[in-house]
Formats: structure tokens, C-alpha cells, sequence
């Protein structure tokens, strides 16, 4: 029974489908998320397995503390791998970044070490599919989720161009049973190289040559990334990210808002920015308690 009472971080990502795009928790949820964490860095291993998928070969672990258990992904790829800069701390980077923004999509994850050494460990988040599944079995989400799926694939877009992200694909974007977006494996982000300063990674001038546009985002998260700082971003990432990967977010920043901005004077700003990523008062009030 515990098993499925910590398993609400699942059920999170259910409830969620209440509140406006993109928030995966409750606000009562967030709130709690520091609990996950202690958990993730404190918990018994009592089992372990290697994952099925993932270049860089994470391991599945089982955790327990007292009578709670759950499944964590943990890996530390580091150094040059195919071809790819690889970094396990980008992935504790990236979720104190969805933190900071307020996006609320990457599951919790920490640094752990395992057998003797460190990693990023993060919650094994549930999902109903993965996008590859969906377009490989041609599957046809309601009408009532498209929406939904549409602005969420716009948001990961502009998150990805942001920290730098080379690796986003069909394997690491999750959907829950109610068509929300769980977003995973961040080792290949925060570029800082001459290149990945200059284009954005996605967006109408995307570096791959591809456009990939983030037409539709919540006013919110445009307004947290006009207000990032060399300072507040310290703050969040700690020593995850080197002085030069804070700067390269930091000289993209502009990137993204002119294009936001280009997309305003093109179509209108009723059309790109949209209200918002918190709940309402009401809303609020009605889900603080979360889960049963």
C-alpha cells in the first residue's frame, strides 16, 4: 500500500491535467518535491537492473525508505561518447531549470553515487506512451488532447533552445495517460561552444537547418526567461553548470525573445502568448491538499 502511496508523484501527473499547460504538479505537489528528493539521495537500493534503452546505459533502480518504495533511473555518462559531449550533471542542470522556469515537466533528480560513483539519479516517472510509440502505432490522440499536445511541444521547444538540448527525439518525450508531456534525458544540453551561441537549436533559424518552431507559449514563461540572471541561475544549478554554460543560456536568452517577439508582429500577440502556467486562485485552493 505505500508502494502506491509514494507512487503519487504517477498519480501527480494525472491530476495535473486540471491545470493550464504545461504544469506537470499541483501547486501542494511542488511544494512537497524537496520530500522526493531527500528520498531519492537518502532510500535504501534494494534492487538493480539495466534499462532497456539509452545510449548511455542507465541502470533502474529500486529504492526504499521505511515502507516506501519506487523505481529511479540513475546514470553519469561524462567525456566524449558516439561522437557527443556527454554529462550526467546536465541532467540535474536541467531539472533546477524546469524548476526555475516554472515549467514543471522533468521528473526529480539529484546526485547519487552508486557503486562509487556519481551520478544523476532521477524518479521514474509513469507514462502511458512515448512519442516514438504513438508515431510508430499511428496513434490518434482525442480531439480534447490536441491542444494540449500542441502547446506542450512548443514549450519543450523553447526549453530546448534555452539550455541548448542536441539530443531532444521521439524516445525521451513521455505522455501520461491524460496527454501531458514528461520530459527526460538532458546529458547532451547546455552547450556553450561558438556555435550554440550564435543559432538556437530550435526555433525559425534553428541551427540544424530545420525549422522548428515554438509558435504558442505561456506569457509567464517568457516573462521568467526575460528575468534570468547570471545570478539566479547560480543559484539554481549550483555547480552543475561552469560560469561559460550560465553565459551561453544567457547570450540565447535574446535569441528566443526576438524570435517570440518576430512571431507577435507577425500574428499578433493573442495568438503566441496565452495565460499561463499557474492555476488560478480557485484551482489552487481546490487541489493544495493534492492526492488522497
Amino acid at each position: 500500500m505505500k508502494r502506491i502511496a509514494f507512487s503519487r508523484l504517477s498519480i501527480w501527473l494525472l491530476l495535473a491535467a486540471a491545470l493550464p499547460v504545461p504544469a506537470q504538479f499541483t501547486p501542494g505537489e511542488v511544494a512537497d518535491r524537496a520530500k522526493w528528493e531527500e528520498f531519492l539521495r537518502k532510500a535504501e537500493i534494494i534492487h538493480e537492473g539495466k534499462t532497456a534503452d539509452g545510449v548511455t546505459k542507465p541502470f533502474r533502480l529500486t529504492l526504499k525508505n521505511g515502507g516506501v518504495e519506487h523505481d529511479a533511473c540513475w546514470k553519469n555518462p561524462s567525456g566524449i561518447q558516439g561522437g557527443f559531449l556527454e554529462g550526467w550533471q546536465y541532467e540535474i542542470a536541467a531539472y533546477e531549470m524546469d524548476k526555475l522556469l516554472g515549467l514543471n515537466m522533468i521528473p526529480p533528480t539529484v546526485e547519487r553515487e552508486y557503486k562509487g560513483k556519481r551520478g544523476a539519479l532521477s524518479f521514474w516517472a509513469e507514462s502511458k506512451t512515448r512519442l516514438l510509440e504513438m508515431l510508430t502505432n499511428r496513434v490518434q490522440p482525442p480531439d480534447s488532447a490536441l491542444d494540449k499536445l500542441e502547446k506542450s511541444k512548443y514549450i519543450v521547444r523553447a526549453f530546448d533552445a534555452l539550455i541548448a538540448n542536441e539530443d531532444r527525439n521521439q524516445q525521451n518525450i513521455l505522455y501520461t495517460e491524460d496527454w501531458r508531456a514528461i520530459i527526460i534525458d538532458h546529458s547532451r544540453a547546455f552547450r556553450c561552444s561558438k556555435e550554440f551561441i550564435e543559432k538556437l537549436m530550435t526555433g525559425k533559424d534553428a541551427k540544424g537547418g530545420t525549422p522548428l518552431l515554438f509558435r504558442k507559449l505561456p506569457r509567464d514563461f517568457i516573462e521568467k526567461i526575460k528575468g534570468l540572471t547570471f545570478e539566479n541561475i547560480k543559484q539554481a544549478v549550483g555547480h552543475y553548470l561552469t560560469d561559460a554554460e550560465i553565459e551561453a543560456i544567457l547570450a540565447r536568452r535574446p535569441l528566443i525573445l526576438k524570435e517570440v517577439e518576430e512571431m507577435i508582429k507577425e500574428f499578433g500577440e493573442a495568438y503566441v502568448l496565452y495565460e499561463s502556467m499557474a492555476a488560478g486562485p480557485a484551482l489552487l485552493t481546490s487541489l493544495s491538499k493534492g492526492p488522497a
